[in-house]
């Protein structure tokens, strides 16, 4: 099969690997039918995430359809179309039974950092990822969800990650009715946040970032507010100006460890690896957030240590909640937001690229060229819903 391959930091390419195959009872074989680049893959790309091994295949967002089942699978059959989350977990174990999939401890019981992730190094586990014509995908019965008769791929593609992600980010926040919501990073995360801080309740919603077109895209999609840090003295000043000199109550981080912003910490974090990447989106949010308000961190950070400012925290009371998406608990509710029309999840998509051209997807996603938000691969050319393409190259 064609598959993306991983040749070192800055350095993917599109190559053959074996087919992937029946290793347990509990695995499927799904035929990719879309796969998505993922912020989080530029971590992996740009050597962030330790133990990324040359040779893996990344893509943890992906649509498919049931080719092969293992013998102990009972909800799914051939030719059923899923969509994947990205924890792989067994549905068992202490953490599975409570809804915490991010913390399976049976698929990555080598590491207490996460459960097992499709593509995401050997710290979570060393599994072959979407961005491929084929992937296993093990515990077949617990993860995927069966993709609804009357939808289509892209409809649902995010349910796999980032819109769970972004929803899981503004629950975290605790947002009550009239709350001020402030979003750093207006990435596709950072959207579905904003867009879910307003189903939950929210009476404001501000988007921080630097680029002006990713500002705009927030304005048009998710109808907030926007800063664009770059042309504030202080952001965090500026955001207490806006809000009665308190602060916003609920701050959420969709950046993750290679925010820009400090000089100091893109140093350090970024350029020397002398931290674990730069907290400077985690500062910022403890910093501008009221006293007795909410941090909520969905921003992807790696170990083992960062200087944040924890003091900070602690003495303004701060609520700090944070963690990868516990994807599967959010699927159905986040369907029917779909289906009603209140999230237009297909709408992030800015660019489709089959996967043979993935370096050139790489690098309009990496450099945020063209206007991109988000690159879609099309592992076996175009399937269902493929009206109103448009392939910007």
């Amino acid at each position: 099969m064609q598959a993306m391959i991983y040749e070192g930091p800055y350095r993917v390419s599109v190559g053959n690997k074996p087919d992937p195959v029946i290793l347990h009872p509990n695995d499927a074989i799904v035929r990719v039918t879309r796969s998505a680049i993922c912020g989080s893959d530029l971590h992996l790309l740009h050597g962030f995430i330790t133990d990324t091994r040359v040779g893996c295949t990344f893509g943890h967002e992906f649509t498919g359809v049931v080719e092969e089942v293992g013998s102990s699978v009972r909800t799914l059959k051939p030719g059923d179309r899923v969509v994947v989350p990205f924890n792989i977990s067994c549905g068992t174990c202490f953490y599975c039974s409570r809804g915490l999939t991010a913390c399976c401890e049976n698929t990555n019981p080598n590491s207490e950092m996460a459960s097992g992730v499709y593509g995401y190094s050997h710290t979570t586990g060393g599994y072959e990822g979407g961005q491929a014509q084929y992937v296993r995908v093990p515990f077949a019965d617990v993860g995927p969800m069966k993709i609804p008769d009357d939808m289509d791929e892209e409809e649902v593609l995010f349910l796999s990650d980032i819109l769970p992600t972004g929803y899981q980010g503004a629950e975290m926040g605790n947002i009550q009715p009239g709350d001020t919501v402030v979003v750093f990073g207006a990435g596709p995360v950072g959207l579905f946040a904003m867009k879910s801080a307003w189903l939950l309740g929210a009476g404001r919603v501000i988007a921080v970032d630097s680029l002006e077109y990713r500002l705009d895209f927030a304005r048009r999609y998710a109808q907030v507010e926007t800063l664009n840090f770059k042309d504030e003295e202080n952001i965090v000043a500026t955001l207490k100006d806006l809000t009665k000199g308190r602060g916003p109550d609920v701050c959420i981080d969709a950046v993750g460890l290679e925010a820009e912003g400090s000089a100091m910490h893109s140093l350090l974090g970024v350029k020397l690896k002398l931290e674990a990447g730069s907290p400077t989106a985690i500062n910022w949010a403890i910093q501008s957030a009221r006293k007795g308000g909410t941090v909520s961190i969905i921003g992807v950070y790696g170990p083992p240590w960062n200087m944040v400012a924890i003091g900070t925290a602690m003495n303004k009371g701060l609520t700090l909640r944070m963690g990868q998406c516990n994807v599967k608990r959010y699927m159905p509710h986040l369907l029917e937001h779909i289906r009603a029309g209140r999230i237009d999840a297909r709408g992030i998509i800015t660019h489709r690229f089959p996967l043979a051209e993935l370096p050139r997807a790489y690098e309009l996603f990496e450099k945020k060229l063209d206007g991109c938000i988000k690159c879609v691969l099309l592992p076996h050319g175009h399937a269902r819903g493929d009206t109103g393409w448009r392939n910007k190259t």
